[in-house]
């Protein structure tokens, strides 16, 4: 499981700004992922001109509608090739069964369907949030699990959720259930608008699949040290 790359959030708003950043890891394997900021302005193409790269690729899009929308969409997005793509689990299990068989259906012939995993919590929502604005009246831990139940029981892989709710996930789904953790920070960082953060070593810890490092790489003023820092920090070599 620790082979596994950290995951760079490509959050930039064009391909020139995503493919200036990524010459300065020539050489370097990298999985990557592309979110709604530059999927949305740039469409397909980005994917393409990140394969022709030999990245791997997380499609963060957290699809989420009614569940015929999500199956019709989700069977395009299975012809990008991508490796993992999400949807969120708020929508239900009947959408997230509807994902997987559009995902299923959608992958070519002799291809390897892309993983599926859902949103649980954003690691921007804090209790307070839960509970007075979305008017959820469980506890943070409780609605993840749920959801992470949900989303076994639906046929996905996984699904993205914080570092500190890993183990109980598994507790409830299976060791090979995938949890995909963003909030990592290094420890010199500020939280920025994320609550639910981890350093890539507690996560090592923790035992979580993949890794999500976002602006701790992308606006460090030496982005491939502070790779260097964060896979160190993944693989225990520090």
């Amino acid at each position: 499981m620790k082979q596994n790359l950290p995951i760079i959030a490509l959050d930039f708003s064009t391909v020139n700004e995503t493919l200036s950043f990524l010459d300065r890891f020539k050489g370097e394997d990298l999985y990557v992922k592309v979110g709604m900021e530059l999927f949305y302005q740039e469409g397909p193409q980005v994917i393409h001109l990140l394969k022709d790269r030999n990245c791997r690729i997380f499609l963060d899009l957290k699809l989420h509608d009614i569940p015929t929308t999500v199956k019709k969409a989700m069977h395009g997005l299975a012809k990008l090739g991508v490796d993992l793509v999400n949807v969120h689990a708020a929508g239900g299990k009947k959408m997230m069964q509807a994902a997987l068989e559009g995902l299923t259906a959608g992958t070519p012939e002799g291809k390897t369907r892309p993983s599926l995993i859902a949103v649980t919590q954003l690691t921007s929502t804090s209790k307070q949030m839960l509970n007075d604005e979305l008017l959820i009246g469980k506890s943070l831990e409780q609605t993840v699990l749920h959801y992470s139940q949900m989303a076994f029981e639906s046929g996905l892989d996984g699904v993205v959720c914080s570092v500190h709710e890993a183990e109980a996930i598994r507790s409830v789904t299976s060791d090979s259930f995938l949890t995909v953790t963003p909030g990592i920070r290094l420890e010199s960082d500020q939280a920025d608008d994320q609550v639910r953060i981890a350093t890539p070593a507690y996560a090592r810890e923790k035992n979580v699949s993949h890794i999500v490092v976002g602006r701790s790489i992308t606006k460090a003023a030496d982005p491939i040290q502070a790779y260097r820092q964060v896979k160190s920090g993944w693989e225990g070599s520090m």
